[in-house]
Protein backbone atom coordinates (compact mmCIF):
# COMPACT_ATOMS: atom_id res chain seq x y z
CA UNK A 1 0.00 0.00 0.00
CA UNK A 2 2.78 2.66 0.49
CA UNK A 3 4.25 2.04 -2.31
CA UNK A 4 1.19 2.54 -4.21
CA UNK A 5 0.51 5.83 -2.50
CA UNK A 6 4.40 6.93 -2.88
CA UNK A 7 4.17 6.05 -7.05
CA UNK A 8 0.71 8.45 -7.27
CA UNK A 9 1.96 10.77 -4.61
CA UNK A 10 5.10 11.41 -7.35
CA UNK A 11 3.47 11.02 -10.34
CA UNK A 12 3.15 13.76 -12.93
CA UNK A 13 0.64 16.46 -12.35
CA UNK A 14 -0.66 15.38 -16.37
CA UNK A 15 -1.15 12.25 -15.32
CA UNK A 16 -2.97 12.79 -12.26
CA UNK A 17 -5.22 15.25 -14.09
CA UNK A 18 -6.36 12.72 -16.88
CA UNK A 19 -7.04 9.73 -13.90
CA UNK A 20 -9.33 12.82 -12.16
CA UNK A 21 -11.77 13.65 -15.60
CA UNK A 22 -12.18 9.82 -15.85
CA UNK A 23 -13.44 9.21 -12.76
CA UNK A 24 -15.98 12.52 -13.20
CA UNK A 25 -16.57 11.05 -17.06
CA UNK A 26 -17.43 7.67 -15.67
CA UNK A 27 -19.33 8.68 -12.70
CA UNK A 28 -21.95 11.65 -15.08
CA UNK A 29 -22.40 8.28 -17.30
CA UNK A 30 -23.70 6.45 -14.33
CA UNK A 31 -26.12 8.97 -13.44
CA UNK A 32 -27.32 9.81 -16.34
CA UNK A 33 -27.76 6.04 -17.55
CA UNK A 34 -30.37 3.85 -15.99
CA UNK A 35 -31.22 5.80 -13.27
CA UNK A 36 -34.61 7.52 -14.46
CA UNK A 37 -33.92 11.06 -13.69
CA UNK A 38 -34.76 13.33 -16.54
CA UNK A 39 -33.50 16.78 -16.62
CA UNK A 40 -34.96 20.18 -18.10
CA UNK A 41 -33.46 21.03 -20.98
CA UNK A 42 -31.08 24.43 -21.13
CA UNK A 43 -31.93 25.91 -24.59
CA UNK A 44 -36.04 24.93 -23.56
CA UNK A 45 -36.03 25.29 -20.20
CA UNK A 46 -39.09 23.59 -18.61
CA UNK A 47 -39.39 21.11 -21.63
CA UNK A 48 -38.03 17.58 -20.22
CA UNK A 49 -36.10 15.73 -22.56
CA UNK A 50 -37.86 12.72 -21.78
CA UNK A 51 -37.64 9.80 -24.05
CA UNK A 52 -40.23 9.34 -26.98
CA UNK A 53 -43.44 7.54 -26.48
CA UNK A 54 -42.31 7.08 -22.57
CA UNK A 55 -44.67 9.42 -20.96
CA UNK A 56 -43.83 12.51 -19.20
CA UNK A 57 -41.48 11.40 -15.93
CA UNK A 58 -42.64 11.30 -12.59
CA UNK A 59 -39.71 12.73 -11.27
CA UNK A 60 -39.74 15.58 -13.86
CA UNK A 61 -36.91 18.42 -12.68
CA UNK A 62 -37.27 22.06 -13.52
CA UNK A 63 -40.49 24.32 -13.19
CA UNK A 64 -44.26 23.80 -13.73
CA UNK A 65 -45.37 23.85 -17.17
CA UNK A 66 -48.73 23.67 -17.53
CA UNK A 67 -51.55 24.93 -14.81
CA UNK A 68 -53.72 22.99 -17.38
CA UNK A 69 -55.72 20.33 -14.82
CA UNK A 70 -56.27 23.14 -12.28
CA UNK A 71 -58.37 25.43 -15.18
CA UNK A 72 -60.24 22.20 -16.62
CA UNK A 73 -60.95 21.76 -13.08
CA UNK A 74 -62.18 25.34 -12.10
CA UNK A 75 -63.12 26.92 -14.83
CA UNK A 76 -66.87 25.10 -15.24
CA UNK A 77 -67.96 27.09 -12.03
CA UNK A 78 -66.65 30.07 -13.55
CA UNK A 79 -69.28 31.66 -15.33
CA UNK A 80 -70.43 35.37 -17.27
CA UNK A 81 -72.64 37.74 -16.04
CA UNK A 82 -74.94 40.04 -18.22
CA UNK A 83 -76.97 42.85 -16.88
CA UNK A 84 -79.44 45.44 -18.07
CA UNK A 85 -80.85 48.57 -16.31
CA UNK A 86 -82.53 51.46 -17.89
CA UNK A 87 -81.12 54.98 -17.50
CA UNK A 88 -83.05 57.94 -18.02
CA UNK A 89 -81.84 60.72 -20.10
CA UNK A 90 -81.60 64.03 -17.83
CA UNK A 91 -84.41 66.59 -18.70
CA UNK A 92 -82.99 69.50 -20.27
CA UNK A 93 -86.99 71.37 -20.59
CA UNK A 94 -88.21 70.57 -17.05
CA UNK A 95 -91.47 72.46 -17.80
CA UNK A 96 -91.96 69.95 -21.30
CA UNK A 97 -94.66 67.79 -19.74
CA UNK A 98 -96.87 70.30 -18.49
CA UNK A 99 -99.86 70.33 -20.87
CA UNK A 100 -100.50 74.83 -20.15
CA UNK A 101 -96.64 75.20 -21.15
CA UNK A 102 -96.74 72.72 -24.25
CA UNK A 103 -99.96 74.15 -25.00
CA UNK A 104 -98.70 77.84 -25.06
CA UNK A 105 -95.63 76.59 -27.19
CA UNK A 106 -97.48 74.33 -29.27
CA UNK A 107 -95.34 71.63 -30.90
CA UNK A 108 -91.90 73.51 -31.69
CA UNK A 109 -90.55 72.48 -28.43
CA UNK A 110 -88.25 69.75 -29.25
CA UNK A 111 -88.51 66.16 -28.13
CA UNK A 112 -87.12 64.88 -24.70
CA UNK A 113 -84.55 62.27 -25.13
CA UNK A 114 -86.14 58.58 -24.39
CA UNK A 115 -84.90 56.61 -21.24
CA UNK A 116 -82.33 54.05 -22.66
CA UNK A 117 -81.03 50.74 -21.60
CA UNK A 118 -77.39 50.50 -20.52
CA UNK A 119 -75.96 46.73 -20.38
CA UNK A 120 -73.04 45.54 -18.05
CA UNK A 121 -70.99 42.93 -18.12
CA UNK A 122 -68.96 41.31 -15.53
CA UNK A 123 -67.72 37.22 -14.10
CA UNK A 124 -69.24 35.07 -10.98
CA UNK A 125 -68.44 32.19 -9.42
CA UNK A 126 -70.96 28.89 -8.40
CA UNK A 127 -70.51 28.53 -4.89
CA UNK A 128 -73.24 25.46 -4.72
CA UNK A 129 -74.83 22.38 -6.93
CA UNK A 130 -78.60 24.69 -6.94
CA UNK A 131 -77.48 27.74 -8.27
CA UNK A 132 -75.86 29.60 -5.94
CA UNK A 133 -73.75 32.49 -7.63
CA UNK A 134 -70.82 34.74 -5.90
CA UNK A 135 -70.02 38.30 -7.78
CA UNK A 136 -69.42 41.76 -6.88
CA UNK A 137 -72.41 44.42 -6.27
CA UNK A 138 -71.23 46.86 -8.65
CA UNK A 139 -71.73 44.37 -11.18
CA UNK A 140 -75.60 44.18 -10.48
CA UNK A 141 -75.95 47.58 -9.45
CA UNK A 142 -79.24 49.21 -10.58
CA UNK A 143 -79.87 46.00 -12.75
CA UNK A 144 -83.50 45.23 -13.89
CA UNK A 145 -82.52 41.82 -15.69
CA UNK A 146 -79.42 40.03 -15.17
CA UNK A 147 -78.71 36.44 -17.22
CA UNK A 148 -75.54 34.04 -17.11
CA UNK A 149 -74.63 32.04 -19.58
CA UNK A 150 -72.73 29.15 -17.99
CA UNK A 151 -70.27 26.86 -19.72
CA UNK A 152 -72.54 24.48 -20.94
CA UNK A 153 -73.67 26.83 -23.16
CA UNK A 154 -76.68 27.79 -21.29
CA UNK A 155 -78.43 31.44 -20.65
CA UNK A 156 -80.20 31.60 -17.67
CA UNK A 157 -82.00 34.46 -15.73
CA UNK A 158 -80.71 34.65 -12.27
CA UNK A 159 -82.51 36.91 -9.21
CA UNK A 160 -81.01 39.16 -6.46
CA UNK A 161 -80.60 37.03 -3.29
CA UNK A 162 -79.19 39.84 -1.41
CA UNK A 163 -76.22 42.50 -1.89
CA UNK A 164 -73.63 44.19 0.43
CA UNK A 165 -71.86 47.53 -1.19
CA UNK A 166 -70.01 48.23 2.27
CA UNK A 167 -67.71 44.76 0.92
CA UNK A 168 -68.60 44.89 -2.87
CA UNK A 169 -70.57 41.57 -2.86
CA UNK A 170 -73.56 39.60 -4.18
CA UNK A 171 -75.38 36.85 -4.06
CA UNK A 172 -77.58 35.54 -7.07
CA UNK A 173 -79.76 32.12 -7.20
CA UNK A 174 -80.20 30.35 -10.82
CA UNK A 175 -82.68 27.69 -11.11
CA UNK A 176 -80.75 24.99 -12.39
CA UNK A 177 -79.14 22.03 -10.56
CA UNK A 178 -76.29 19.78 -10.28
CA UNK A 179 -74.02 22.50 -11.30
CA UNK A 180 -69.99 22.41 -11.20
CA UNK A 181 -69.21 24.27 -8.28
CA UNK A 182 -65.82 26.18 -6.86
CA UNK A 183 -64.75 25.52 -3.44
CA UNK A 184 -64.22 28.24 -0.92
CA UNK A 185 -60.22 28.02 0.50
CA UNK A 186 -58.89 29.32 3.04
CA UNK A 187 -57.86 33.15 2.64
CA UNK A 188 -55.88 33.46 5.62
CA UNK A 189 -53.65 30.57 4.73
CA UNK A 190 -52.43 32.97 1.70
CA UNK A 191 -49.39 33.86 1.73
CA UNK A 192 -47.06 36.41 -0.41
CA UNK A 193 -45.74 35.08 -3.40
CA UNK A 194 -48.11 32.13 -3.87
CA UNK A 195 -49.53 31.35 -7.71
CA UNK A 196 -52.59 32.23 -8.12
CA UNK A 197 -54.94 32.04 -11.67
CA UNK A 198 -57.44 34.51 -12.56
CA UNK A 199 -60.59 33.83 -14.18
CA UNK A 200 -63.12 35.79 -15.93
CA UNK A 201 -64.63 37.13 -19.25
CA UNK A 202 -62.55 40.40 -19.73
CA UNK A 203 -64.07 43.05 -22.03
CA UNK A 204 -66.15 40.11 -23.20
CA UNK A 205 -64.05 38.09 -25.32
CA UNK A 206 -64.60 35.19 -23.30
CA UNK A 207 -63.14 32.85 -20.38
CA UNK A 208 -59.78 34.07 -20.07
CA UNK A 209 -56.94 32.65 -17.30
CA UNK A 210 -53.89 34.88 -16.58
CA UNK A 211 -51.49 34.04 -14.15
CA UNK A 212 -49.40 35.67 -11.23
CA UNK A 213 -48.69 35.68 -7.79
CA UNK A 214 -50.13 37.27 -4.80
CA UNK A 215 -48.35 40.76 -4.15
CA UNK A 216 -49.43 41.46 -0.78
CA UNK A 217 -52.31 41.11 1.56
CA UNK A 218 -54.88 43.39 3.31
CA UNK A 219 -54.93 46.45 0.95
CA UNK A 220 -57.08 49.04 1.50
CA UNK A 221 -57.99 51.22 -2.11
CA UNK A 222 -60.99 53.54 -0.24
CA UNK A 223 -62.83 52.82 -3.27
CA UNK A 224 -65.53 50.85 -1.49
CA UNK A 225 -68.87 51.70 -0.02
CA UNK A 226 -67.94 51.89 3.84
CA UNK A 227 -64.22 50.59 3.08
CA UNK A 228 -64.87 47.50 4.28
CA UNK A 229 -61.61 46.38 2.68
CA UNK A 230 -59.19 43.69 3.43
CA UNK A 231 -57.80 42.85 -0.20
CA UNK A 232 -55.64 40.17 -1.59
CA UNK A 233 -53.16 42.05 -4.30
CA UNK A 234 -52.36 40.10 -7.28
CA UNK A 235 -50.38 40.84 -10.38
CA UNK A 236 -52.24 38.44 -11.88
CA UNK A 237 -53.59 40.93 -15.21
CA UNK A 238 -57.13 41.49 -14.17
CA UNK A 239 -59.14 43.89 -16.70
CA UNK A 240 -62.91 45.21 -17.14
CA UNK A 241 -64.84 42.08 -16.76
CA UNK A 242 -63.28 40.05 -14.86
CA UNK A 243 -65.49 41.67 -11.95
CA UNK A 244 -67.03 38.71 -9.78
CA UNK A 245 -64.51 36.27 -11.34
CA UNK A 246 -62.42 33.93 -9.38
CA UNK A 247 -58.73 34.18 -8.00
CA UNK A 248 -57.57 30.67 -7.93
CA UNK A 249 -54.78 28.76 -5.75
CA UNK A 250 -52.72 26.34 -7.16
CA UNK A 251 -54.99 23.65 -4.86
CA UNK A 252 -58.24 24.45 -7.43
CA UNK A 253 -59.62 26.38 -4.65
CA UNK A 254 -60.87 30.14 -4.45
CA UNK A 255 -59.41 32.37 -2.61
CA UNK A 256 -60.68 35.60 -3.63
CA UNK A 257 -63.45 37.18 -5.83
CA UNK A 258 -61.59 40.04 -8.47
CA UNK A 259 -62.79 43.19 -7.43
CA UNK A 260 -60.83 46.16 -8.71
CA UNK A 261 -57.45 47.03 -10.45
CA UNK A 262 -55.58 50.23 -10.00
CA UNK A 263 -54.69 51.62 -13.30
CA UNK A 264 -54.01 55.29 -14.92
CA UNK A 265 -55.57 53.90 -18.44
CA UNK A 266 -58.32 51.48 -17.17
CA UNK A 267 -56.27 48.17 -18.39
CA UNK A 268 -54.59 45.96 -16.30
CA UNK A 269 -50.79 47.40 -15.07
CA UNK A 270 -50.69 45.17 -12.87
CA UNK A 271 -52.15 46.29 -9.48
CA UNK A 272 -55.38 43.76 -9.06
CA UNK A 273 -57.24 43.37 -5.70
CA UNK A 274 -59.70 40.76 -4.97
CA UNK A 275 -62.23 40.63 -1.87
CA UNK A 276 -60.84 37.22 -0.14
CA UNK A 277 -62.33 34.43 0.52
CA UNK A 278 -62.80 33.95 4.19
CA UNK A 279 -64.32 37.62 4.28
CA UNK A 280 -67.04 36.23 0.86
CA UNK A 281 -67.92 33.57 2.81
CA UNK A 282 -69.17 35.49 6.08
CA UNK A 283 -71.02 37.69 3.80
CA UNK A 284 -72.27 35.11 1.63
CA UNK A 285 -73.86 33.10 4.90
CA UNK A 286 -75.83 36.10 5.91
CA UNK A 287 -77.00 36.76 3.09
CA UNK A 288 -78.50 33.49 2.02
CA UNK A 289 -79.91 33.47 5.41
CA UNK A 290 -81.09 37.19 5.69
CA UNK A 291 -80.42 38.76 2.46
CA UNK A 292 -78.80 41.25 5.21
CA UNK A 293 -75.56 41.75 6.65
CA UNK A 294 -75.47 43.49 9.84
CA UNK A 295 -71.92 45.03 11.16
CA UNK A 296 -71.42 45.69 14.80
CA UNK A 297 -69.92 49.44 15.41
CA UNK A 298 -68.15 51.48 18.45
CA UNK A 299 -68.14 54.53 17.90
CA UNK A 300 -64.82 55.38 17.28
CA UNK A 301 -61.37 56.49 15.11
CA UNK A 302 -58.40 55.09 16.16
CA UNK A 303 -54.91 55.71 14.46
CA UNK A 304 -51.40 53.91 14.98
CA UNK A 305 -49.37 56.23 16.54
CA UNK A 306 -45.90 57.18 15.12
CA UNK A 307 -42.60 56.66 17.68
CA UNK A 308 -42.61 59.61 19.03
CA UNK A 309 -46.29 59.14 20.43
CA UNK A 310 -46.29 55.41 21.03
CA UNK A 311 -42.92 56.80 23.68
CA UNK A 312 -44.90 59.44 24.90
CA UNK A 313 -48.56 57.62 25.39
CA UNK A 314 -46.17 54.95 27.00
CA UNK A 315 -46.77 52.00 24.51
CA UNK A 316 -44.16 49.25 24.66
CA UNK A 317 -43.55 46.99 21.40
CA UNK A 318 -45.70 47.52 17.76
CA UNK A 319 -48.89 47.00 19.44
CA UNK A 320 -51.75 49.95 20.46
CA UNK A 321 -54.43 52.56 18.76
CA UNK A 322 -54.88 55.53 19.63
CA UNK A 323 -58.10 56.76 19.87
CA UNK A 324 -58.93 60.65 18.57
CA UNK A 325 -62.25 60.65 17.81
CA UNK A 326 -65.68 59.35 20.35
CA UNK A 327 -68.98 59.25 18.73
CA UNK A 328 -70.74 60.97 21.19
CA UNK A 329 -73.77 58.48 22.46
CA UNK A 330 -72.09 55.75 20.79
CA UNK A 331 -71.26 52.21 22.40
CA UNK A 332 -67.36 53.32 22.74
CA UNK A 333 -68.60 56.21 24.79
CA UNK A 334 -70.96 54.48 26.86
CA UNK A 335 -68.17 51.54 27.73
CA UNK A 336 -66.42 54.47 29.00
CA UNK A 337 -63.65 55.00 26.40
CA UNK A 338 -62.08 58.44 26.21
CA UNK A 339 -60.14 60.62 23.05
CA UNK A 340 -56.61 59.73 24.02
CA UNK A 341 -57.01 56.36 25.50
CA UNK A 342 -54.71 53.39 23.57
CA UNK A 343 -56.57 50.83 22.66
CA UNK A 344 -53.94 47.38 23.18
CA UNK A 345 -56.50 44.56 22.32
CA UNK A 346 -59.70 43.03 21.31
CA UNK A 347 -61.57 40.33 23.30
CA UNK A 348 -57.66 39.18 23.72
CA UNK A 349 -56.28 40.03 20.15
CA UNK A 350 -53.50 42.48 20.05
CA UNK A 351 -54.61 45.24 18.18
CA UNK A 352 -51.79 47.26 15.56
CA UNK A 353 -53.90 47.86 12.40
CA UNK A 354 -56.98 50.09 12.52
CA UNK A 355 -58.07 48.45 9.35
CA UNK A 356 -57.98 45.09 10.62
CA UNK A 357 -59.37 46.45 13.98
CA UNK A 358 -62.34 47.40 11.92
CA UNK A 359 -63.42 45.02 10.17
CA UNK A 360 -63.13 42.56 13.25
CA UNK A 361 -65.29 45.05 15.37
CA UNK A 362 -67.97 45.29 11.67
CA UNK A 363 -67.94 41.29 11.62
CA UNK A 364 -69.36 40.94 15.15
CA UNK A 365 -73.08 41.57 15.32
CA UNK A 366 -74.70 44.26 16.65
CA UNK A 367 -75.52 44.19 20.20
CA UNK A 368 -72.91 41.83 21.06
CA UNK A 369 -70.22 42.68 23.75
CA UNK A 370 -66.82 42.92 23.44
CA UNK A 371 -63.71 43.59 25.74
CA UNK A 372 -61.25 45.90 25.01
CA UNK A 373 -57.79 46.79 27.01
CA UNK A 374 -57.15 50.26 27.14
CA UNK A 375 -53.71 51.72 28.32
CA UNK A 376 -54.90 55.00 30.05
CA UNK A 377 -52.30 56.83 32.72
CA UNK A 378 -49.61 53.48 32.64
CA UNK A 379 -52.65 51.00 33.50
CA UNK A 380 -54.78 49.04 31.53
CA UNK A 381 -58.17 48.28 32.22
CA UNK A 382 -60.16 45.95 30.26
CA UNK A 383 -63.71 48.01 29.48
CA UNK A 384 -66.80 45.90 28.26
CA UNK A 385 -69.03 47.81 24.81
CA UNK A 386 -72.09 46.26 23.57
CA UNK A 387 -71.95 47.44 19.98
CA UNK A 388 -74.27 49.50 17.92
CA UNK A 389 -75.08 48.61 14.34
CA UNK A 390 -73.65 50.36 11.20
CA UNK A 391 -75.20 52.30 9.10
CA UNK A 392 -73.49 54.16 5.97
CA UNK A 393 -74.92 57.31 7.57
CA UNK A 394 -72.83 56.86 10.84
CA UNK A 395 -69.06 56.09 8.96
CA UNK A 396 -70.41 58.50 6.08
CA UNK A 397 -67.32 61.41 7.72
CA UNK A 398 -63.93 60.79 6.73
CA UNK A 399 -63.25 59.23 9.99
CA UNK A 400 -64.62 56.47 9.16
CA UNK A 401 -65.89 55.19 12.31
CA UNK A 402 -64.99 51.81 13.53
Amino acid sequence: MSGKTFVIAKAPIGVLLILMLLVLFLGACNRGGSSGVRYASISNPGITNAPINNGPPSNTVGPVVSYADIVSRVSPAVITIHSEMRVRAPQQYPFMDDPNFRQFFGDRLPQQMPERRRSGLGSGVIISTDGYILTNHHVIDGAEQIKVDLNDNRTLDAKVVGFDPPSDLAVLKVEATNLPVLALGNSDRVRVGDVVLAIGNPLGIGQTVTMGIISAKGRQTGLSNGSFEDFLQTDAPVNQGNSGGALVSTNSELIGINSQILSPSGGSIGIGFAIPSNMARTVTDTLVKTGKVRRGQLGIVVVRPNSDAAKELGIKGNKGLVVVQVQPGGAAERAGLKKGDVITSLNGVEENDPNVFRNQVASTAPGSEVTLTILRDGREPPLSAKLDEFTPETASDAGRQR
